[in-house]
């Protein structure tokens, strides 16, 4: 639904870059001694939230920090193609720069863009879950991800997501999805009723935590 939004954004994003390195030299100074260290940290963060599980609560400022990053990797690829000789640093910079338009980079950036508020739904002590709406691009299927996600006593700005069930409304009624405590602390019990036009019952899955 958001990813020809989402494209446009991107490469708006990157022509942007693309200008700041070409006037690069009418930066003030400060500006160019911060922006490259800040670059390289908003990247830093990223991954380390990326290869951890660990984030903020809100997922706005999540989704907010994964773009901050990749407009951090963008400058930094256009302040390295202006190095000598300049012919293959900006071959190699052009090519870098492509894998930021895969699918699997693109969906979380769409996120950005759902203006729809994602409430953290308690499951017990210390988790709780996210209900994030999804409609699949090129036909009218849609579905929900329910993501599930244990928050920090000590930091509780700070959750980190421990698993997640996608289920699509060609399964079950999406808007009635919900989870449940499992019998054992280490589980939770994801539930998705049948429309009334299909045989009785749930869709149910157990899920162990990670």
């Amino acid at each position: 639904m958001f990813l020809p939004l989402t494209f446009a954004a991107l490469a708006l994003l990157t022509a942007t870059m693309v200008l700041l390195g070409v006037f690069w030299e009418r930066v003030p100074l400060r500006l160019r001694f911060f922006l490259p260290r800040a670059a390289l940290a908003l990247i830093i963060i990223h991954a380390l939230f990326v290869v951890t599980k660990w984030g903020t609560t809100s997922s706005r400022l999540n989704v907010l920090i994964n773009w901050l990053a990749v407009a951090g990797y963008e400058l930094l690829l256009v302040l390295f193609a202006r190095l000598p000789p300049r012919w293959l640093t900006f071959l190699s910079a052009a090519i870098l720069i492509l894998p930021l338009f895969a699918s699997s980079i693109i969906e979380p950036l769409t996120r950005i863009f759902n203006l729809g508020k994602i409430d953290k739904i308690p499951i017990t002590h210390g988790l709780y879950y996210k209900r994030v709406e999804w409609e699949a691009s090129g036909n009218s299927n849609s579905g929900v991800d329910l993501e599930i996600y244990y928050r920090s006593p000590l930091f509780p700005f700070l959750s980190r997501k421990v698993q997640a069930q996608a289920f699509n409304a060609s399964q079950c009624d999406i808007s009635a999805a919900t989870v449940q405590p499992g019998p054992d602390p280490e589980t939770v019990l994801v539930r998705c009723p049948h429309w009334p036009f299909q045989p009785p019952g749930n869709e149910e899955i157990l899920l162990t935590l990670q």
